[in-house]
């Protein structure tokens, strides 16, 4: 845990990472509180109609051994891989527990994938087992055939307590209820592969990240140095991002019960902005991790002060650039200093703000997080000096760096410069050390002899009155490599049309640099997103060298 300074460099140097030779994040994020204090609440699960059931650490003990001993009895040995396709729920999280417990390697996967996403991954990893629910029974059994490798199939509601047929298909509850629950976990290393959490893929076919059991101990200094030396008493965390991705996985749900900090669950089909700030307020939900997306949506809903009691304590936001517009709207608004934070599947959360501790510069990242080296580099692995663009890179060992891209060496080797784990994003670094996003190595646009970052621009059309949500990329010119287009989301009942283009040219050009401006501008209906929220800038690139083509 961070021990708290009076300054940033204080608590920066401070720290000293304290990884045992022996670990296993089961074990900590549920049975050691299990035994120090088993009636205290681990997760309150919000249903349909408002429904709320409530689980303590010795409830998700209980239930984990008892998959646990489930998945041993059919066979799964250490170091098989166990798919786990479900939303935020309560078997989201004991199926974790109980793979790590048992010494198996879980696969998160998000329920909106498609079957040619879920073929790829459950291929690629070799998955011999796979968790799931009804809903997306489907999905499988159509590509049930191609995958050779998965044997087991456990299924919320399948309608049968055994494998009658020979599928290798069994309900998840009625399995569970028939075994033992006390089992004993492996003892695994700090350094066993625990976890394969998938990139996003927007270059190719996604890449697995194979994470080892000390991931976790990584992770902490991340979520504690930007939700305010987290935990405090009272503190309650949720988050409307899917836990099948690492900003909910890993930030908010693990290293909350790491903590014995309780979390919130609820299963949305979409994200709705005064859905959520209603579920904040009847929870009384004191820390959240949002994408700036989902934040921006909020800030459209009228009268929250009047509407909702909030008492949020800390709110954290990742994936996107937050911009100067964001920041003055959550202390407006909901009167709090949102810490942004940046970190990748690979190796996450390793810079973040403080506001309790250090100024927030409207724009940028922050600073290191304490016990990470995070530079900007050259191609050859050099530092730069302040204010050089160049490559955000993180240097190894580091307990929260993957181990390796899952049977996928070449690929691991081409993430390092030596020592340095490239991002593949962009920045800079002031003179007090603050670190700056520019851009993903193929989304900084060159234009005219300047290096330009989108990011910046987007957050300047987010201020627009007319704008609700904005995508820059650079797209092929003949005098000028390239020009900045501007694809723009408008706000309810703002009509499009030349008078108001100029209207935003202007509104930039002033407000940034002539060079800068969107020189192209695009009204669009919706903007293709990840399912992490993130704008997919590739997607309108490609577009746009499409119509070129033609």
């Amino acid at each position: 845990m961070l021990t708290p300074g009076d300054s940033y460099g204080q608590v920066y140097g401070n720290l000293r990472w304290r990884i045992p030779e022996h670990f296993n994040m089961g074990v900590d994020v549920c049975d050691k509180h299990a035994q120090a204090t088993p009636g205290k609440t681990a997760l309150i699960v919000e249903g349909d109609g408002g429904s709320v059931t409530r689980y303590s650490f010795l409830d998700l003990k209980r239930l984990s051994n008892r998959l646990a001993n489930v998945l041993a009895a059919k066979g799964l040995d250490r170091g098989d891989r166990v798919g786990i396709l479900l939303s935020q729920s309560v078997e989201t999280g004991i199926a974790h527990i109980a793979a790590w417990k048992a010494g198996l390697v879980s696969i998160p996967m998000f329920t909106l994938f498609g079957e040619d996403a879920l073929e790829f991954r459950l291929t690629n990893s070799g998955a011999r087992a796979l968790i799931t629910d009804g809903v997306n029974l489907a999905k499988i059994e159509a590509i049930r055939d191609r995958l050779p490798h998965l044997k087991l199939l456990l299924v919320t509601g399948a309608g049968r307590d055994g494998d009658a047929r020979g599928d290798g298909m069994i309900d998840l509850w009625p399995a569970m209820e028939n075994a033992k629950d006390q089992f004993t976990p492996v003892d695994t290393r700090a350094e066993d592969p625990g976890l394969i959490i998938y990139t996003s893929g927007t270059t190719g076919n996604p890449k697995g990240a194979l994470h080892a059991h000390r991931t976790l101990l990584g992770h902490l200094p991340g979520v504690e140095f930007p939700h305010e030396f987290f935990p405090r008493k009272g503190d309650l965390m949720w988050t409307p991002a899917d836990w099948a991705w690492i900003g909910g996985l890993m930030n908010v749900l693990m290293s909350s019960w790491h903590h014995g900090v309780p979390v919130l669950a609820q299963r949305a089909r979409k994200y709705d902005p005064e859905n959520a700030l209603g579920l904040m307020a009847r929870h009384g939900v004191r820390n959240t991790f949002m994408p700036p997306t989902a934040l921006k949506l909020m800030g459209q809903v009228e009268r929250i002060r009047e509407r909702f009691d909030l008492g949020l304590r800390t709110v954290t936001c990742a994936g996107e650039p937050m911009g100067a517009e964001l920041l003055h709207w959550g202390r407006e608004t909901l009167g709090v200093t949102f810490n942004e934070y940046y970190g990748q599947t690979e190796c996450n959360l390793v810079v973040a703000n403080c506001a309790t501790l250090m100024e927030v510069k409207p724009g940028s990242m922050g600073r290191p997080v304490p016990g990470h080296r995070v530079e900007i580099v050259d191609g050859a692995g050099d530092p730069l000096p302040a204010g050089k663009v160049g490559h955000i890179a993180i240097k190894r060992p580091d307990p929260v760096m993957f181990l390796e891209y899952w049977d996928d060496p070449k690929a691991t080797k081409e993430k390092f410069v030596g020592d340095w784990l490239m991002t593949g994003d962009q920045g800079s670094k002031d003179e007090d050390g603050y670190l700056w996003f520019v851009g993903r190595d193929d989304d900084v646009i060159t234009s005219a002899g300047y290096r330009i970052g989108p990011g910046e621009i987007e957050d300047t059309l987010g201020k627009h009155p007319a704008v609700s949500l904005a995508a820059v990329v650079g797209v092929p010119d003949a005098l000028r490599t390239e020009v900045v287009k501007a694809f723009i989301l408008l706000r309810d009942g703002e009509p499009p049309g030349p008078a108001l283009v100029e209207n935003i040219r202007n509104f930039v050009k002033t407000r940034l640099s002539p060079h800068e401006y969107p020189r192209l501008i695009e009204f669009v209906d919706a903007l293709p997103m990840t399912a992490t929220g993130k704008i997919k800038r590739k997607e309108l690139r490609d577009g746009e060298i499409a119509k070129g083509r033609g």
